[in-house]
C-alpha cells in the first residue's frame, strides 16, 4: 500500500512541478495521475490474487501429498470369477491380524474356518472379540498380517477390490448408509444399470414393497439426508434391497438387526431369511434369536473359536454359548421388569 500510495503522491509531486516550470499543462498532468491510480488500482489486484495463488499452492501441495502417497494395500489385483463359475466357498487359513494403530494387540490368531458355499455361518461371540473383524478382512478394508482370505480358493488379494465388494459381496451393515434421494435410486445404487423393474423385484424381495407403494410418491419418495424419514425398520428393508439388487453370490451380515425393536427385527429377519436363499452367508450377530437357523454357528473368544456346531448342538454343550443365551435372557428379562 506504502508503495501504491507513493506512486500516485510521485506523479502529483513530479508533475506539478513540471507543470510550475511550465514543461507541461494541467491537463498533461490529470492524464498522467489518472493513469497511474490506473495502474495502482491494477497492482492492487495483482496483490490481492498473489495472496490466494500463494494460499491455493499451499493447500494443492497437501492434497497432492495425499494424491501421491502409496497405500500400505496392494491395490494391483485384477482376478475376477465369473459369476457362472462362482460357487461361493470361503476360508479364513490360519489368519493373524492386529489393527494398524495397535499392531501389539492380536484380534486373530492362526484363525482358521470354512464357510461351504451356499451355508449360513453366524459367528457370535461378546463384543471386542473380533467378529466384524472377520467381515472387515473378507471384503478387504484390511490385509492380513498372516495367512490367507480365500474364495473359490482364490486369495482375496488377488482379487480386483471393486469388484470384489461391487459385485461378489452384498453387504448390509448395522447402520445402513442412505442418500438424499428418492427410495428407487438409493435401491438402484447397488446396480446403477438396473431397470426399474429389477427395483421392484428386489425391494418385493426384501419385504420393502408393500410400505414404499404405501408412500404418497411410491418409489419416488425423497428419504431425506441419511434416510431421516424413514424408521429403522424401513431403511434397513431398502438396504437388503439395495443389496439383493446386485445378485452377490456372497452375502454379509453385520448386526443387521441390533438396532432394531422386536417388531421391526421379525420383519427385516424375514426378508434377510429370504434374500440369503441360495447365497453363502456370513453373519456377525449380538442377539442370539438372530442366529438360531444358521447351518453353524461360531463361538468367539479373544479371537479364537472356542464352540462350533449348530443351536441345538451348541446349547447341549452348556458352554460359551450357554451361558450368552442365559446372559441375553436375564438383560431381557430386565428390561421388562424396568
Amino acid at each position: 500500500n506504502l508503495f501504491l500510495n507513493g506512486m500516485v503522491l510521485g506523479t502529483m509531486f513530479m508533475g506539478g512541478h513540471l507543470m510550475a516550470s511550465g514543461q507541461l499543462s494541467a491537463g498533461d498532468v490529470m492524464a498522467f495521475l489518472v493513469n497511474a491510480q490506473t495502474v495502482q488500482r491494477s497492482v492492487a489486484q495483482l496483490s490481492l490474487l498473489f495472496g490466494s495463488v500463494v494460499k491455493g499452492i499451499s493447500a494443492g501441495g497437501r492434497v497432492f501429498e495425499y494424491i501421491n502417497k502409496k497405500p500400505m494395500m496392494d491395490s494391483s489385483g485384477s482376478k475376477v470369477i465369473k459369476y457362472h463359475e462362482f460357487h461361493g466357498d470361503i476360508e479364513f487359513k490360519d489368519v493373524s491380524f492386529a489393527y494398524p494403530s495397535r499392531p501389539e494387540a492380536k484380534v486373530l490368531k492362526n484363525f482358521n474356518l470354512k464357510i461351504p458355499a451356499g451355508k449360513t455361518v453366524a459367528i457370535v461371540g461378546t463384543s471386542g472379540n473380533g467378529k466384524s473383524t472377520i467381515a472387515c478382512l473378507l471384503e478387504r478394508f484390511y490385509d492380513v498380517d498372516a495367512g490367507q482370505v480365500t474364495i473359490d480358493g482364490i486369495d482375496v488379494r488377488q482379487m480386483d477390490g471393486k469388484w470384489l465388494r461391487g459385485r461378489a459381496l452384498g453387504i448390509i451393515s448395522q447402520e445402513p448408509v442412505l442418500f438424499a434421494t428418492t427410495v428407487k435410486e438409493n435401491i438402484r445404487y447397488g446396480r446403477p444399470e438396473a431397470t426399474d423393474e429389477d427395483v421392484y423385484r428386489a425391494a418385493q424381495t426384501a419385504n420393502a414393497h408393500e410400505f414404499i407403494v404405501g408412500f404418497p410418491d411410491g418409489y419416488d419418495t425423497l428419504v431425506g439426508e441419511r434416510g431421516m424419514s424413514l424408521s429403522g425398520g424401513q431403511k434397513q428393508r431398502i438396504a437388503i434391497a439395495r443389496a439383493v439388487l446386485k445378485n452377490p453370490p456372497v452375502l454379509i451380515l453385520d448386526e443387521a438387526t441390533s438396532a432394531l425393536d422386536s417388531a421391526s427385527e421379525k420383519v427385516v429377519q424375514t426378508a434377510l431369511e429370504t434374500a440369503a436363499k441360495g447365497r453363502t452367508v456370513l453373519v456377525i450377530a449380538h442377539r442370539l434369536s438372530t442366529v438360531m437357523n444358521a447351518d453353524l454357528i461360531v463361538v468367539l473368544n479373544k479371537g479364537n473359536i472356542v464352540e462350533m456346531g449348530t443351536h441345538a448342538q451348541l446349547k447341549k454343550l452348556k458352554g460359551f454359548y450357554w451361558n450368552l443365551i442365559k446372559q441375553q435372557d436375564q438383560s431381557a428379562e430386565a428390561s421388562m421388569t424396568l
